[in-house]
């Protein structure tokens, strides 16, 4: 049987099923995370220990990002990072100012939501669309600047900073942590970074199983309709103003509309930052729910966007003589 096969052409899908089958076992057995024979168990153990497992995964993914990087993959790479949190920094602002309940601003789509949502790229999806569509090869080396996004940090920091949740310094120190562990062992020893980078992708549907035990799916009735507002939002928003920003730095736009997405462990994110601020717990389950139904509809529509993009600017290329 093809069963990765056929996991890998869903789009995030080593995130999004183990998350649904957690979501769809926790809804048949409400009550079984509370016998004490099965939270005694490895299986509880591993189905409510997504944070431990969590943490595991930022050391791997921290092993995978670079503490140098030159030139034109440098500005890419900071101007693209930067596009996006700051545009998630000016949606959190308008949120604190102009809602008057930030848990609940549309079809219960939430302020915890939609800034995890926006504020991290789908890191995989970029390389691939880029390396095959875009103007210059070493676009796709920007990456490496723009995965500082992964992870609960900037999250929590644009959160903070508005106003949304107020978080102690400890919880960032703590929060970063395992990603900058990784880090330094990753660009200390390329054994070690070749070594812990390969627990990114076994790790993914580990901790994934376990989130999706924490979301009781009869109280998400409304969850797919908003997460397929909020991913539509994502692509339109942040694709605008990374496509100007690809222009504004050498590119035609490709690589712009490339990040427009919101990557697979962004899904993660809500119940991290629930576990840290006690004011998002009643809705972390929901917030991950239409985090999880944004990845799958920003990974459908960004590769639309950016062949059509290329295809257009190739013609404009050639029509032009270049």
């Amino acid at each position: 049987m093809k069963i990765k096969a056929a996991i890998d052409r869903i789009p995030g899908g080593l995130m999004i099923l183990p998350l649904f089958l957690g979501a769809i076992l926790r809804t048949m057995f409400p009550n079984l995370a509370d016998d004490a024979i099965f939270k005694g168990s490895f299986t509880g153990g591993m189905m409510t220990g997504a944070t431990a497992l969590l943490g595991a995964y930022y050391i791997c993914l921290g092993t995978t990002l670079q503490f140098r990087s030159t030139g034109y993959i440098l500005k890419k790479g900071v101007s693209l990072w930067a596009g996006k949190i700051l545009t998630t920094l000016v949606i959190s602002l308008l949120i604190r100012y102009f809602a008057p309940d930030q848990n609940h601003l549309f079809l219960g789509l939430s302020a915890l939501a939609i800034v995890a949502a926006f504020s991290d790229s789908n890191g995989g999806l970029y390389m691939a669309l880029v390396g095959q569509l875009g103007k210059r090869k070493e676009d796709v080396a920007a990456y490496s600047i723009m995965s500082l996004e992964s992870g609960p940090f900037f999250t929590m920091l644009i959160l903070g900073v508005t106003g949304l949740a107020n978080f102690p310094v400890e919880a960032f120190v703590f929060a970063l942590l395992p990603l900058v562990i990784g880090m330094i062992l990753g660009n200390l020893d390329i054994d070690m970074r070749e070594f812990l980078s390969k627990g990114i992708h076994i790790l993914i549907p580990m901790y994934s199983l376990g989130l999706g035990f924490g979301i009781n799916l009869s109280n998400l009735a409304k969850s797919g309709a908003t997460g397929i507002i909020l991913g539509i939002a994502v692509v339109v928003i942040t694709g605008s103003v990374l496509y100007l920003l690809d222009r504004l730095t050498g590119g035609n736009g490709v690589a712009g509309v490339a990040a427009a997405s919101t990557a697979g462990n962004a899904a993660a994110v809500p119940m991290t930052v629930a576990a840290v601020y006690t004011g998002y717990q009643e809705i972390g389950a929901s917030a991950t729910a239409q985090v999880a139904t944004c990845v799958i509809v920003t990974a459908i529509l960004v590769p639309i966007l950016t062949a059509w993009l290329a295809r257009r600017k190739q013609a404009q290329e050639l029509a032009s003589g270049d």
